[in-house]
């Protein structure tokens, strides 16, 4: 499996991680003065990044609860759903989210659900299917089976945070499908971010996913059907069945002895025919209730691995590519600072994946490339000769309240 992108500490573990090892017992409170300010800093452009993706989504907002100045037209909600994808994709992308392939898709559609619901999901309904994930681990879990009497353990991939992204088609494809879609509009797009998703069940995600009985249930429901129905003809209507087919056969000249069916016998088959009718109630309500069942199984488990929609789906995203944002550079940015030789991009790079192995026994893809343009960006570090050297911090901090300063100059 290969190392995840995403730093799973929190910006201020980070903040305290660079200081311990740094050692600036003397310049901690300059160096926490930095980092308020580098953090602020990347706040306000992500404030901007949030403000762009608000507006691009609000003729696509399922949920939105405000009047429209001017109705869009076809032409606009086309250019903002396509600057929202592309936005959201950066986004998610600076969040250090992966994007799920159509095989790891259609792996999930194929494999067997851990909560043995078999689903089915219409791909024909959407326009644009986009999932992501962050978080990569391998599971372990224990299954029963047979009434408890089976126990099996399982290991799985999961996925840690898992955002989704799709577009339904417009109203002419549902029309044309002779179908209502329940809870969604067509044309619209919805976002959800989902938390703890096995992969072998990322097809539970989708909107529109259906609950089929698998072939052991229909085999198990079956047999059951097909025993108790024998008991019920041969203990309910054996009787009246041998003397109906008798007159039956009589009556197309197949047996020579007339039969006489008395109110009593066409009494006790009408009873017979009742109750054999209630069975085949009750084993039809047996197959509804357990198909409930799993329907029970597939919303509880979406209801607590459900983290967000929609609008809010962004607005969480924006604070964690934030966060990661400020994570890799002031990562960069210490071990420069603690290095007065400087070191290379790979160097470097090098020197902070082994930092987090041994130290903290946590194996993770630094995304050195990105931490550096942001401090080529702000000034914090300079290149010769494909040596990167830190800013000195007194210095470092000047630049930034220069830039904070300068943020909102209209003049």
């Amino acid at each position: 499996m290969a190392a995840d992108r995403f730093i799973p500490y929190r910006k201020q573990d980070i903040v305290e991680m660079c200081l311990r090892e740094l050692e600036l017992d003397a310049s901690a409170a300059s160096f926490r003065q930095f980092c308020d300010l580098l953090s602020n800093s990347l706040h306000v452009e992500y404030h901007q990044t949030l403000e762009a993706l608000k507006n691009d989504y609000a003729p696509l907002d399922p949920n939105a609860d405000t009047k429209q100045l001017e109705p869009y037209t076809l032409e606009q909600k086309a250019q903002c759903q396509a600057s929202f994808a592309e936005r959201f994709a950066q986004v998610l992308n600076a969040a250090n989210f992966e994007k799920i392939t159509e095989q790891d898709l259609q792996d999930a559609l194929t494999e067997e659900s851990l909560f043995k619901v078999r689903l089915e999901v219409e791909f024909d309904d959407f326009e644009q299917v986009v999932f992501y994930r962050r978080g990569e681990s391998q599971l372990t879990e224990k299954i029963t089976s047979l009434f408890g009497l089976r126990k099996q353990t399982i290991n799985f991939t999961n996925y840690d945070r898992v955002a989704v992204f799709i577009t339904f088609k417009d109203k002419a494809h549902f029309d044309g499908k002779n179908k209502t879609l329940f809870g969604f509009e067509p044309g619209s797009t919805i976002i959800k971010l989902f938390q703890n998703v096995p992969k072998a069940d990322l097809e539970m995600l989708f909107p529109n996913s259906e609950v089929r009985m698998r072939p052991i249930d229909k085999a198990f429901i079956g047999a059951s059907a097909v025993v108790g129905g024998a008991v019920v003809l041969v203990t309910k209507l054996g009787a009246s069945i041998v003397l109906l087919a008798a007159l039956l056969a009589f009556w197309f000249g197949w047996r020579a002895d007339s039969v006489e069916m008395t109110q009593q016998h066409w009494l006790s088959f009408a009873i017979g025919l009742g109750v054999f009718a209630g069975f085949i109630f009750k084993e039809w309500s047996k197959f509804k209730n357990r198909k409930i069942k799993f329907m029970k199984a597939l919303s509880d488990n979406l209801y607590f691995k459900n983290l967000d929609n929609n609008a809010g789906v962004f607005h969480t995203l924006i604070d964690a590519a934030e966060e990661e944002d400020f994570k890799e550079a002031i990562l960069a940015y210490s071990f420069l600072l603690n290095n007065q030789s400087g070191l290379t991009a790979e160097a470097l790079d090098e020197c902070i994946e082994c930092w987090f192995k041994t130290k903290y026994q946590c194996e993770l893809d630094f995304e050195i490339v990105d931490a550096l343009s942001k401090l080529e960006r702000m000034q914090l570090v300079e290149k010769k000769d494909d040596i990167y050297h830190a800013i000195d911090l007194a210095q470092a901090q000047k630049i930034l309240d220069t830039h904070w300063d300068n943020i909102f100059n209209y003049a």
